[in-house]
This record gives structure tokens, C-alpha cells and sequence, in this order.
């Protein structure tokens, strides 16, 4: 069987099907959709041109439906629920009472410092919402956007990809971590030398040993023993508590480590620029009820870290 060519077809004549059904005038099924009578008259006869009857007659004073137009109504008046339907609940979005799965683009860092917050909103705001976090390389955080396999990225974005929009949510900086009563702190402070002659661990998602305090180290004619790198951040509590090594870390890790295990934080004897952390998502959904939603609620949660 042949399939019909919705695109020539005015499918508002379907909205005219039913109001004629329901007014049972062609005059009253104008003032309804706040058209002229001529216009409304004009539609009836391509409705009857569309189905090939007359779909509705005079009799009396009411315009009374033929056994065709009584046939095709339940179909009609269910496809136009449907659309309407589907409109309204892309347009409104009820966090309350939502069921939806979030796809949220994150690294260690970002996952453990904004979950618990974000957790904690949605047990009390948004109890149906669920969340997948998912790990990224920032060269392919444009596409996973653009392809739906995240709604939004977190993360440190320099240069978003272009149909991207990337705000910022809060400010970073490093501190160090060590043992409590380490001999080579005192007071929270280190010395510059001392600090580059001692063994650190370095937290990198590259294989390589290299990351922004060993660049200013070398500004300074010093270079530092990285004795670990690995891309795991909780290991770092049962390493720095139980020996002489150090490691740089963001101060929201370190504050937390710190109150965890036998660790306390320092403050690097380097300056080192303190970063932003940012949001970024597709132009694609920019206007999308639900993840507006998404976004404003990690905007607001990251005021509280």
C-alpha cells in the first residue's frame, strides 16, 4: 500500500475536523479557532475532498457527521491528543515527578567534588532523576554533545568547541598534601628546594610524568623526582599517609583528604594561577526544558562547594 505524503497535506484540517465534530457548526467551529466563516467553509470542502465524502451534513440546524467522518474520529481525535501531547512535555518539564536519565560528562575531580552536592538536591527536589557519569577526552567532548551521549561536560574547557556554550561554575587552586608531622613542613610551609628535592606523586590521565608544576619548576632550575603518576585520585590517601611522598591536588580534594586520613595540607611554595572549572553543553539543547533544568541545578549546587 502506498503511503501518503504528509507534506501535502494541511494538517490543520484535521483541527478543523474536530472542531466541526465538536461544534456541530460550521460558525461556531470558526469562532473557535478564530477563523472567518468563509475560511472555516473553505477547509470543510478540503476535508471533503481529502476523505472523498461529504463528512458532514445539514440537517436541521446542526451540521450532523456522515458514518465516514463518525469512523475516522477516534483515530483523528487520538493522533491530535498525541501531538498535543507530545508538545506539552517537550515544553514543560516537572522535576518533581520527572523520570530521566542524565548523562554527565566528568573526570575524578569533578564527579567527587559536585555529586554529593548534586545528590543531595535531587533526594529532596528531583527524587526519579538518575545520573550516568560518564569519562571523556576533551578533544571528543564537542561530539559526545552533539551526539547526546552526554548533556553536559565538567571540566576545564580553554577552547570549547565551536556550537558549544561553556560557562563557568567555580575557581580551583593546588595546594600539597602530606603526612601529618612530616619533617620536612613546618607550619604548613615548605621551602622551594626542599619541596622539588622530595618524591611526589602525580595524578595525570597522560602516560607521561610532566604536568604544570614541573613546567614552573624549570623556570626555577629545578626539577622534581615523580616517583608515581597514576590517573586515580582515592589512591592518594593510603600512599601520602603512609610515607615521606608528597603531591599537588585541588584544595576542595585536599580539604577533604585531610579530615579523612592522616594527611595535612600545605601551601606550595610556587605560584600557580588558579583555575576555573566550567560547564559546557550543545547549542542542540540550549532551549530543552529539561536540561536547562540539569544545568541550573549544577549552577546552584556548585555555589555550595
Amino acid at each position: 500500500m502506498k503511503s501518503i505524503d504528509l507534506a501535502s497535506i494541511d494538517l490543520n484540517l484535521l483541527v478543523a475536523f474536530e472542531a466541526l465534530l465538536e461544534e456541530r457548526s460550521v460558525t461556531a467551529a470558526a469562532k473557535r479557532l478564530y477563523l472567518g466563516q468563509p475560511a472555516m467553509s473553505a477547509a470543510l470542502g478540503r476535508l471533503r475532498i481529502l476523505f472523498n465524502d461529504e463528512l458532514f451534513i445539514r440537517i436541521g440546524r446542526e451540521m450532523q457527521p456522515t458514518s465516514k467522518a463518525a469512523a475516522i474520529a477516534p483515530d483523528i481525535f487520538a493522533a491530535l491528543r498525541q501531538i498535543r501531547h507530545t508538545i506539552e512535555s517537550s515544553q514543560t518539564f516537572n522535576p518533581s515527578s520527572a523520570q530521566r536519565n542524565f548523562s554527565i560528562g566528568s573526570a575524578d575531580y569533578t564527579s567527587f567534588v559536585i555529586l554529593p552536592k548534586l545528590l543531595e538536591h535531587c533526594r529532596k527536589k528531583a527524587p526519579s532523576i538518575n545520573f550516568r557519569m560518564i569519562g571523556f577526552e576533551k578533544d571528543n567532548i564537542g561530539e559526545m554533545l552533539e551526539q547526546g551521549t552526554i548533556q553536559v561536560g565538567l571540566g576545564v574547557f580553554p577552547n570549547p568547541p565551536r556550537q558549544t556554550i561553556c560557562v563557568p561554575l567555580f575557581q580551583e587552586r593546588f595546594v600539597g598534601i602530606a603526612r601529618q608531622k612530616h619533617p620536612a613542613i613546618k607550619n604548613k610551609l615548605i621551602s622551594l628546594e626542599t619541596f622539588a628535592n622530595l618524591s611526589h606523586v602525580l595524578v595525570t590521565l597522560r602516560q607521561d610524568a610532566t604536568g604544570e608544576i614541573d613546567k614552573i619548576l624549570a623556570t626555577h632550575n629545578l626539577q622534581r623526582r615523580v616517583q608515581l603518576t597514576t590517573p586515580h585520585l582515592l589512591i592518594l590517601p593510603a600512599i601520602i599517609s603512609s610515607s615521606d611522598m608528597i603531591a599537588a591536588v585541588p584544595y576542595r580534594i585536599g580539604a577533604y583528604f585531610s579530615n579523612l586520613a592522616n594527611i595535612e595540607i600545605f601551601e606550595l611554595p610556587l605560584e600557580i594561577q588558579p583555575w576555573t572549572v566550567s560547564m559546557i553543553w550543545s547549542q542542540l539543547t540550549d532551549k530543552d526544558d529539561a536540561n536547562s533544568w540539569l544545568r541550573q541545578t549544577l549552577k546552584t549546587v556548585c555555589k555550595q562547594i
